[in-house]
């Protein structure tokens, strides 16, 4: 069996507890110092003389396109690093290293595209993503520069991963550690030394990115390194390319709609917070990001475990890397979340020390971490997912967070909570259910409310008037799941289906009550709670026009007789006997 040795680390036999702390820890320890990147310019850009809360503002603005340009270095490292474990732990290096020279090149293509796309378009998109004419300077200020080294992070950030999948983990930390150390030490110099302010963060940035990325280089082509970074090799090949950019696009989705997420969050503050209120998710966004990369640092320490014993057929191994992962991640979350709860000025006054913007950030970072814990768990499963090859699974746990419920409901719930919004705000209360689209949402929650429950009992009474041979006679047969559904279950339930479909076009046709007490009368925004039994209503009561009162009752009549024929239709009832 091959087995891999390095640094005094046995990926295929050595205990998993010590061995997960062993590649861990520096991978957490190098994460963190990781965060330092953009914490650090922060830090020191939230206390520019004068200017610092609006250019802090400005500057977050910009982690939406900083966030792109890492994920697009997450789609080709963390679809190739793990192919490359995999490959390892089969016993075959020559693969191995041709995924690492197809990725090389994948990344420096990437870094070009990125790089002209920025420098072209860069400020506009600054504006849509929720820059205002007050921060707009200092954000593309920022971004114009720092949008020049990304090649210097596309392939710091990508070939990382390949230096810690290999079992490197100390490397690994150093690499991100000469990184932020250099831009912690070039960032005074810049920002106040020379005065060069938010510009200067952005170039001290790009420097310590640069000094990185040629520490990373000279390792991978070196003699220490397992799997050797050769010239020959960086070029794009589709059948080595497509596998990593398919196991990749997980880690993709989960920073890419991280991004946009900022962006939503920021478009939405400004709406109803402005500038102070877009400047605490910056400060936000930096807690938030001291909490998962820490928990990305626990998976990539996991992640050559779990690969390695993956391809070499260990499933125990797995298994119980898997466990000890998830109960670490769990813990920390748990931690972040109790001192963001208790303490909150901890991390706020790290970065600013303007009154207003600290006391509304502290309020806010008790709503937004609530739930920190979660974030554990959901990493966990996500990342073991990727280190087994299992792409789809990945992928549906990236969308679901952010994509199908976070973003939906950042715009949703200003809308059903809009007094409390404005109020967090200093803005006057308003009467959401004089807005159409609010007033739709609430009259179809109470309709489903009130027929969800008896309708589902009209199915379940169906359900059991089935027999179960059937079922077991198909079983017999071979049939799956989804068969006996679609050829037994679909066709028995008909009756009750067509039942259930007539009464609910009754209930929505003489939809009266609701509307009226939800609105203390008859009338509804634009009148979009208006049924035709609440138009008869209008007509004939209101307004003494009995004449076309009668008229809708009886095209009412009409409709009503025409659903019970076609109800009848459909059941047979015209049908003759044979």
């Amino acid at each position: 069996m091959h087995e891999l040795h390095h640094q005094g680390a046995d990926l295929g036999r050595e205990k998993i507890p010590s061995l997960l702390f062993r590649l861990a820890l520096p991978a957490i320890l190098a994460q963190l110092i990781n965060l330092l990147y953009n914490m650090v310019d922060r830090m020191y850009i939230g206390h520019i003389p004068d200017i610092g809360a609006a250019a802090l503002t400005g500057v977050g603005v910009t982690m939406p396109l900083i966030l792109c340009i890492s994920a697009f270095a997450a789609l080709v490292s963390m679809g190739g690093a793990p192919r490359a474990s995999i490959m390892m732990g089969k016993g075959e290096p020559k693969e191995a290293e041709r995924i690492l020279g197809g990725c090389t090149a994948m990344l420096v293509l990437t870094a070009l595209v990125l790089t002209a796309i920025l420098q072209l378009f860069g400020r506009q998109l600054l504006l849509l993503f929720g820059a205002s004419g007050n921060t707009i300077d200092y954000a593309w200020s920022y971004m114009r520069l720092y949008s020049l080294g990304t090649l210097f992070v596309q392939l710091s950030l990508g070939l990382n991963a390949f230096i810690n999948a290999q079992g490197f983990a100390r490397t690994g930390m150093l690499t991100v550690t000469i990184g932020a150390v250099s831009n912690i030490i070039l960032d005074p110099i810049f920002i106040f030394a020379l005065g060069m302010g938010v510009q200067g963060a952005a170039l001290a940035t790009v420097l310590a990115q640069g000094i990185s990325c040629l520490w990373i280089l000279r390792f991978l082509t070196g003699k220490q390194t397992t799997l050797r970074l050769q010239l020959r090799q960086v070029r794009l090949q589709r059948a080595v390319i497509l596998p990593c950019l398919a196991l990749g696009i997980s880690p993709f989705i989960m920073q890419f709609t991280e991004s946009i997420l900022n962006v939503c969050f920021n478009t939405s503050l400004l709406q109803y917070g402005g500038d102070v209120a877009v400047g605490a998710m910056t400060i936000l966004a930096s807690v938030m990001q001291f909490c998962m990369l820490p928990l990305q640092g626990l998976t990539q320490g996991a992640q050559p475990i779990v690969g390695f014993n993956y391809g070499a057929g260990k499933g125990d191994r797995v298994k119980q890397t898997f466990r000890l992962l998830l109960l670490c991640c769990m813990l920390f979350a748990g931690m972040i979340w109790v001192i963001c709860m208790f303490f909150p000025q901890v991390f706020v006054g790290i970065f600013t020390n303007d009154p207003a913007l600290s006391n509304f950030t502290c309020w806010a970072m008790r709503i937004y971490m609530a739930v920190a814990l979660l974030f554990g768990i959901q990493i966990a499963c996500q990342q073991t997912f990727i280190a087994l090859g299992n792409a789809k699974t990945s992928v549906f746990l990236a969308l679901l967070r952010k994509v199908l419920l976070l973003i939906p409901l950042i715009y949703l719930l200003p809308h059903l909570f809009a007094n409390q919004v404005m109020a967090m705000f200093g803005n006057g209360p308003i009467v959401w259910l004089r807005k159409p689209l609010t007033v739709w949402i609430a009259l179809f929650t109470i309709c489903m409310w009130r027929w969800t429950g008896v309708n589902m009992m009209y199915y379940l009474s169906g359900l059991q008037q089935i027999p179960e041979e059937l079922y077991e006679s198909a079983s017999i047969d071979g049939a799956s799941a989804l068969q006996k559904f679609r050829h037994i279950t679909l066709p028995l339930l008909k009756p009750t289906t067509v039942y259930v479909l007539t009464i609910s076009i009754f209930a929505g046709l003489a939809m009266f009550t609701e509307s009226y007490i939800l609105f203390n009368g008859n009338t509804s925004p634009n009148n979009v709670g208006t049924t035709i039994v609440g138009y008869l209503y209008r007509m004939g009561w209101e307004q003494n026009n009995i004449g076309l009162a009668s008229a809708i009752g009886c095209f009412l009549l009409v409709m009503v007789l025409i659903i019970n024929l076609i109800q009848l239709g459909i059941n047979g009832t015209f049908r003759k006997e044979d």
